[in-house]
């Protein structure tokens, strides 16, 4: 006879962006979920004591079987001052791994967030990650990190770790799903800075083209960058290609989405005004609005520097853009090498061919199969992951 009360507690240090999409769809579609959730603010606070607060906040249940959370908790912290959450089954999800999240300056890297996610991981009974990218790039930089320690290194914490791991790519919304109004992006937590509560305007002097009307065949290429403003985003690489292609006479339409935070990199501003006469859309969308634009956007470009999975891109995808991508990172996981760029050269002739020839991308079907990045294929992944049973 099974134990009344919830099964599985769904802990979220960070609930915002890709986070809290992850944890409402589990709530949603896995019964006996409890969720406990802190707000996606100040994330360098919430890695350092977001273990304290549960620890204090999650209620004794003799019910409960299974421990959830993203790598934003301190695991080990957490199971040692709540003892009784140590015979759960752990499962740690990494959206990201601060080992390689890039930071201006190696100096500026606190070791104590990617320390916390190994501590974590040693304590868990699964670790998951979203992609290959993320979960290699973490297993094979430990060693090296584990050496910024000045002495009495432990030794083989990747050896002690690798039977863990699995990866469980991200769910991807459909465009005709219903969605609470959420910021729009990659879904990783910032790399500096607060939410800002402000959210900027839309353009809605013009309207977008739709790729359905065939008599708007040859109206300019509408190119969509739909991802965090920060640097690591590489925001300068993409508007220094679009200031190229302005002065080579190329025309296009542009919209320039998603969040902001404290610190907007200063290209923004200056792109804001150099390419004024492109412009659709700028800065945050409501998720319909935005879905709204993906739909009728013909090119999508990341020049990101960091990419563990990018979900922006795939939404997109999924509404119908072809995608521009940086032949690194995720990307060439997800991606058939014909949309992918090496260098910036190359971004740049790729878009030019696509302005003066809008109509090739508008007969085009994108070769990514995005079904299978939909709860319909990944629910059975997800449900085994939550169950009781052995890891």
């Amino acid at each position: 006879m099974q134990s009344e009360g919830p099964r599985v507690l769904l802990v979220e240090p960070f609930y915002g962006g890709s986070h809290k999409q992850l944890i409402d769809l589990l709530q949603q579609n896995i019964s006996g979920c409890s969720v406990f959730t802190l707000p996606a603010k100040k994330w360098h606070w919430r890695a350092r004591t977001a273990a304290l607060h549960f620890s204090q906040t999650l209620p004794i249940c003799p019910s409960h079987r299974v421990l959830f959370s993203s790598s934003v908790l301190n695991l080990c912290e957490l199971v040692a001052l709540r003892p009784d959450l140590a015979h759960l089954k752990k499962v740690l999800y990494f959206h990201e791994n601060q080992l390689v999240y890039p930071v201006r300056k190696d100096q500026e890297r606190d070791f104590q967030y990617g320390y916390n996610q190994v501590l974590s991981c040693l304590v868990s009974d699964v670790v998951v990650f979203n992609s290959i990218f993320n979960m290699d790039s973490f297993l094979s930089s430990i060693s090296s990190f584990m050496k910024k320690i000045p002495d009495h290194r432990p030794k083989d914490l990747d050896q002690l770790i690798r039977p863990k791991p699995r990866v469980e790519y991200k769910v991807v919304s459909r465009p005709e799903e219903k969605l609470d109004e959420a910021p729009i992006g990659s879904g990783e937590f910032p790399s500096s800075g607060n939410h800002q509560e402000d959210l900027h305007e839309s353009r809605t002097d013009q309207r977008p083209v739709s790729r359905e009307d065939p008599g708007d065949q040859m109206k300019p290429l509408h190119i969509v960058w739909p991802h965090r403003w920060e640097h690591d985003k590489n925001p300068e690489q993409f508007f220094s290609t679009l200031m190229k292609l302005k002065e080579k006479e190329v025309n296009f339409n542009l919209s320039v989405l998603g969040e902001t935070f404290s610190e907007v990199p200063g290209i923004f501003s200056e792109a804001r005004l150099r390419l004024d006469p492109h412009i659709l859309n700028w800065g945050f969308l409501s998720r319909g609005a935005y879905l709204q634009v993906l739909l009728q956007a013909d090119v999508v470009v990341s020049t990101a520097r960091h990419e563990f999975f990018g979900v922006a891109m795939l939404e997109a995808v999924h509404c119908g853009c072809y995608p521009l991508c940086p032949k690194a990172l995720v990307y060439p996981e997800i991606f058939p090498a014909e949309y992918l760029y090496s260098t910036p050269e190359q971004l740049f002739k790729q878009l030019q061919r696509l302005c003066r020839r809008p109509d090739i991308v508008r007969r085009h079907v994108v070769k990514v199969d995005t079904s299978s990045y939909s709860w319909t294929s990944l629910k059975a992944h997800y449900e085994a992951l939550l169950s009781a049973g052995c890891p």
